[in-house]
């Protein structure tokens, strides 16, 4: 008999320096070990306790609401653009990286018209330039666009493009599946109609589901999806009436999320969350470029959530062997996204200290020094 599923987890699982899955607490991780039916009393009261703290997280008005969908962060930003880009309607997609460029696939699949505004990936966006391709192009209805965008780790300037946006009265949707929980957000003053983020990334839940921040009005007068599993707007009716989803909720992933915004609220809320993110970023800088590694992007414009440094010039630098030896000391990062240029990502959020950017840096110092 073959008793391998018997077999216990490692006492200590390797730290994950990536943009998510992330490392989670201990209690985030007990919170899962409950088993509630979907329809119990219980697991209504923690769906709409989720709702309601996700909406303050946000410093959110009584203009919005949130919207429970199942899936994936990408889940999430394709119910959102399937349910709220009406049949006659068509998409400006700002991009500077993969996660713009996925919002095209999905447009694309979905048969929405879109017109592009692309530029480089280590600039951010400018308002400027998607000021002039709204005053050209009266079709547009809707503006997407990336906070964080996690290609770099580039921090984009949402609400001066939301200004720009709301000057000429079309609706904003903004992808912030690595920024919500960590970075300010005020969706009034950004003027944005729906913001997308999700479980496994700054307020330290597990995979499973993702969360949309809309205004109610651009739901009610909604009413397009693509989809039915991802009809955001016939998810959003049924949490209204009777505080469920309309098919199997991730139970096990919601619980591990309330435990994890009770510790986000612990840790002084968005803005302390961010203080540590930041340290760990510095650490993280701080030391890679004791060791010769130089960042990508411009310090101006790098956010504390990933940073993506250039492979070492002239050194043959092997990004597997370095991969797999840093994952043999218990240290995982990421490989690069980057359309043109030979990189590495290392995130510095979910639960991980400067501590563990240390220990990281220093299997990183030995790995280098052994060639």
């Amino acid at each position: 008999m073959n008793n391998d599923y018997l077999a216990l987890p490692p006492a200590h699982d390797k730290l994950l320096f990536t943009p998510g899955p992330l490392t989670t607490s201990a209690s985030v991780k007990q919170a899962m070990l409950r088993d509630l039916g979907s329809r119990d009393a219980a697991f209504i009261a923690a769906i709409h306790d989720i709702r309601t703290r996700l909406l303050r997280i946000a410093g959110a008005s009584t203009a919005y609401t949130a919207v429970l969908m199942q899936g994936s962060g990408t889940s999430g930003i394709e119910a959102t653009i399937g349910s709220l880009v009406p049949p006659d309607g068509k998409l400006l997609i700002a991009i500077n990286g993969a996660y713009g460029r996925r919002i095209v696939q999905i447009a694309d699949v979905l048969r929405i018209p879109y017109t592009l505004y692309e530029c480089a990936e280590h600039a951010t966006l400018d308002p400027a330039a998607l000021d002039a391709i709204l005053s050209d192009d009266g079709a547009i209805t809707h503006v997407a666009a990336v906070h964080c965008e996690t290609t770099t780790g580039l921090l984009n300037p949402i609400a001066a493009i939301g200004a720009v946006v709301r000057r000429h009265g079309r609706s904003y949707l903004v992808d912030a599946m690595s920024s919500f929980g960590a970075v300010p957000i005020d969706l009034d003053h950004c003027g944005i109609d729906a913001l997308v983020s999700s479980s496994n990334k700054c307020i330290e839940g597990v995979p499973g589901f993702s969360f949309v921040l809309a205004q109610t009005t651009a739901l009610a007068s909604a009413g397009n999806a693509r989809s039915v599993s991802l009809d955001l707007v016939a998810q959003w009716r049924e949490l209204e009436t009777s505080g469920q989803f309309r098919f199997t909720p991730p139970t096990h992933a919601l619980l591990a999320f309330r435990q994890a915004l009770d510790e986000l609220e612990q840790e002084g809320g968005v803005l302390g969350r961010l203080a540590r993110y930041q340290a760990n970023h510095q650490t993280l800088i701080d030391g890679m470029c004791v060791l010769g590694f130089t960042p990508y992007l411009a310090e101006v414009d790098q956010s504390p959530i990933i940073t993506t440094f250039r492979y070492p010039a002239d050194s043959g630098f092997d990004f597997r062997s370095f991969y797999q030896q840093l994952s043999q000391r218990g240290y995982v990062i990421y490989p690069g996204k980057l359309s043109h240029e030979d990189c590495f990502r290392i995130g510095t959020i979910g639960r991980i200290f400067p501590a563990d950017v240390r220990g990281l840096l220093a299997a990183v110092a030995e790995i280098w020094a052994r060639g």
